[in-house]
């Protein structure tokens, strides 16, 4: 029997033991006079977990022993089913158990990714001086990963990457910010309900759209589009740009911002909007003293979700802004960005001996700091606001 089988007919078996100690409960129930201390659900989760955990953990030692293993304890378990069985405090026990392992995984995938990186990055900054990674102008990380093979020394000078990085950045949330958060005061405070049912999801859908087909349309069509405008107005346009990549995946942040602030804006209790009316404020002064301030925290949060989303993106800077590392602030100029460096030297031939390679770990370290940095500056301005709004 494999594997996949076993674990099948464990958990058809596990869900019979419920429905059995559950029907054994209010059997009980029905023919005694005394009152069950838990309700029959709690017995029959006590009787699935007594068979299924077991089973579970006899399961990686024999197909055949998990489900022996797991149709006694079941039995036993069941045939404990009575009236003073106190099933409630030992499913919730398991329960409890159950979610603290959830979190210790959570936790220890987030230290495991962190000892990753910095444990990776400390292999780069044995090759390559941090301050020449940290300041360096010149991103070219072509090396020879073998010794029959010729190739240059590279340059590994990180401040082109983290320049495209920011701009587009900046450039998609001057696009989300502003529109994400307008649609979403618009359709909390001034939309009627026809017109939310109906513009809500429609901006949503944004959301669904797969990044490729985002990257298709900024190359194929918005790209073509900047650089015809800006030869009319004579000016050097790439044909892979920064403006190109910013203007759409700003558009494909809108959602983010547009969705997360209007929950936190129609969240706002009726109460504050209906004094500041009744103290002669109008709608719109209302709105911005006393709406936007009581909304701040969950905005913010939205905002730095839609940052977090741009800064990870790498489809459609590879379609539409290219791979060239240029230390430029011009968005008409081509550049890359922090994600498409780590995809592009985790491609193809791999040696993780090479300064090419482990240079990827360096720059996803990087972008760490700089995110539990934005996350930190985030909290405390959310903080400062609140005790002001208090």
């Amino acid at each position: 029997m494999s594997t996949l089988s076993a674990a099948t007919m464990l958990l058809l078996l596990t869900v019979a033991a419920f429905w059995a100690g559950r029907r054994r409960a209010f059997a009980l129930a029905s023919r005694s006079s005394a009152r069950l201390h838990s309700r029959p659900t709690y017995h029959g989760a006590y009787v699935a977990f007594a068979c299924g955990l077991p089973g579970l953990a006899l399961l990686f030692l024999s197909p055949w022993l998990a489900l022996a293993g797991g149709a006694a304890t079941g039995a036993i378990a069941w045939a404990r089913v009575s009236p003073g069985l106190r099933a409630r405090p030992a499913v919730e026990w398991v329960l409890r158990a159950l979610f603290a392992g959830c979190s210790l995984i959570a936790i220890l995938a987030t230290v495991g990714i962190v000892f990753s990186l910095v444990f990776e990055a400390a292999r780069f900054f044995e090759r390559v001086a941090p301050l020449e990674f940290l300041f360096g102008l010149q991103w070219s990380p072509q090396t020879a990963i073998r010794a029959d093979q010729v190739g240059s020394s590279g340059a590994f000078g990180a401040v082109p990457v983290f320049a495209g990085t920011l701009l587009i950045t900046a450039i998609a949330m001057a696009v989300a910010v502003p529109v994400g958060l307008f649609s979403a005061i618009y359709m909390s405070e001034y939309a009627g309900e026809r017109a939310r049912t109906i513009l809500k999801p429609l901006l949503e859908i944004l959301a669904g759209v797969p990044t490729v087909v985002y990257g298709f349309f900024a190359a194929l069509s918005v790209g073509p589009l900047i650089r015809a405008l800006g030869e009319r107005l004579g000016l050097d346009v790439a044909s892979e740009s920064a403006l190109a990549a910013g203007l759409v995946m700003g558009v494909m942040i809108i959602p983010f911002v547009s969705s997360l602030s209007d929950d936190v804006i129609s969240a706002v209790p009726h109460s504050l909007r209906e004094g500041s009316l009744a103290l002669g404020a109008t709608p719109s002064e209302t709105i911005r003293r006393v709406v936007l301030p009581a909304a701040l925290p969950g905005i913010v949060g939205a905002v730095l979700l839609a940052v977090s989303r741009a800064v990870g993106e790498t489809m459609i800077v590879v379609m539409a802004a290219g791979l060239a590392a240029n230390l430029t602030a011009n968005p008409f100029d081509a550049v890359t960005t922090v994600t498409v460096q780590i995809v592009t030297l985790l491609v193809g031939d791999q040696e993780f001996d090479s300064a090419k390679t482990l240079a990827a770990f360096a720059l996803g370290l990087v972008l760490f700091l700089v995110t539990l940095a934005l996350n930190v500056i985030a909290l405390h301005v959310v903080r400062r606001y609140r005790e002001q709004y208090d």
